[in-house]
C-alpha cells in the first residue's frame, strides 16, 4: 500500500497546480476550436503530450514491456484507450455547444461515477458522508440549472444537446479511470499514459484533419501548443501530489476546479471581451456551482472525515 511522503504543502501546492490548469484548460480550448474540429484538437493533444513521454522513458530506458500485461492486461488497455478517447472527443464536442464554466462543471460527475462503479467492481465501501456529499453535489446541480431546468427537461435544444454530450464524456471516462486503476499493478502512471496517449492518437488519425493547423492565427497557435502540454503537466503534478498527500485530499483540492474556470472566465472576459463570452447565469447558478464543489470534496474527504471523527470519540472514551 502506498504511503504519502507527509510533505502536505508541497503536495497541496501540486493538487492546487493541478486544478488551475485543468480549470483554465476549457476557455483555451474554446478559442482553438473556433478554427479546428475537436477530432484533430484531441489528436494534437494526445500526440505531442505522448511523444513527450516516449522521449522521456526512452531516455532513461524505462519502455514498458508488453509481455508482461497478458491477455487481460491487454484488453484493459483496448478498453483505456477507447474510454480516453471518447472522453477527450465528446468533451470538446460539448464544449463547442456550452460555455467553459458549465462543461466544467457537468464533468465533474466523471469522479462521482467511477467512485459509483468502483463500488460493483472493487466492492469498494460508500460511506455515509460520501452519500451525503453526493447529496449536496445534486442539490448543487439543480441549482445551477435553475434558469435553464425547462428547456433541459422538456426539449432537446443545442444547450441540452452539450450537457447531455458532456455527461457521455464523464461516463465513458469512468470505462478508463476503471481500466487504468488496473493497468498501474503492472506499469507505472507515466507508462500508461505515454501508451494510451499515442494509441489515442494513433485510433484517431483517419478523422484528423492536421492541416487545419495552418489555419490557426499566432493567439490560437499558442494556445494550442498551451494545451498539449497542459495534459502532461497537470497530470504529472497530480500524480506528484498523490505522492506527497492523501488521495482524498488531493481529490478535494480538485474539486475547486470548477471555480476556478468560473473566476477565469470573468476574468478573461474583463480582459479580452473579443476572444471571452462571461459566463450567463444567475447568483442561485453560482451558489449551486460552489454547492456542487462542495459536494464533490465531501465525497472525496467522506471517509477520511468520518475516520477521524471516530478517533477522535475513541480517544476521548478511553
Amino acid at each position: 500500500m502506498h504511503i504519502s511522503s507527509g510533505r502536505w504543502l508541497y503536495g497541496f501546492l501540486l493538487a492546487l497546480v493541478t486544478a488551475v490548469l485543468w480549470g483554465i484548460l476549457p476557455i483555451k480550448l474554446k478559442e482553438v476550436l473556433q478554427v479546428m474540429d475537436p477530432v484533430t484538437v484531441t489528436w494534437y493533444r494526445l500526440l505531442v503530450a505522448g511523444s513527450i513521454l516516449l522521449g522521456y522513458l526512452a531516455a532513461t530506458r524505462r519502455l514498458p514491456s508488453f509481455a508482461a500485461l497478458g491477455r487481460n492486461g491487454r484488453r484493459l488497455l483496448v478498453l483505456a484507450i477507447a474510454g480516453l478517447t471518447g472522453n477527450y472527443v465528446l468533451y470538446l464536442f460539448g464544449l463547442e455547444l456550452l460555455s467553459p464554466g458549465t462543461t466544467q462543471l457537468v464533468i465533474q460527475l466523471a469522479p462521482v461515477l467511477f467512485l459509483i462503479s468502483s463500488l460493483f467492481i472493487f466492492r469498494e465501501s460508500f460511506s455515509v458522508g460520501q452519500a451525503i456529499g453526493l447529496l449536496v453535489m445534486l442539490l448543487g446541480f439543480g441549482l445551477f440549472f435553475n434558469q435553464r431546468l425547462d428547456e433541459l427537461l422538456s426539449s432537446l435544444t443545442a444547450y441540452t444537446t452539450g450537457v447531455l454530450v458532456v455527461l457521455a464524456a464523464a461516463f465513458v471516462w469512468t470505462f478508463y479511470g476503471l481500466a487504468q486503476k488496473q493497468l498501474l499493478t503492472v506499469w507505472n502512471s507515466v507508462q500508461v499514459m505515454m501508451v494510451i496517449y499515442l494509441a489515442c492518437a494513433a485510433l484517431l488519425t483517419p478523422w484528423a484533419h492536421p492541416q487545419q493547423v495552418l489555419e490557426l492565427s499566432p493567439l490560437q497557435g499558442w494556445l494550442l501548443l498551451a494545451c498539449c502540454l497542459n495534459t502532461l503537466v497537470a497530470y504529472g503534478a497530480f500524480a506528484e501530489a498523490l505522492a506527497h498527500w492523501e488521495a482524498s485530499r488531493v481529490s478535494a483540492t480538485l474539486a475547486i476546479t470548477p471555480l476556478v474556470t468560473f473566476a477565469s472566465v470573468a476574468l478573461a472576459a474583463s480582459l479580452w471581451p473579443e476572444h471571452v463570452q462571461p459566463e450567463l447565469i444567475n447568483t442561485l447558478a453560482y451558489i449551486g456551482a460552489v454547492l456542487v464543489v462542495l459536494g464533490s470534496a465531501f465525497t472525496a474527504m467522506g471517509p477520511s472525515l468520518l475516520a477521524g471523527l471516530r478517533a477522535r470519540r475513541a480517544a476521548t472514551a478511553g
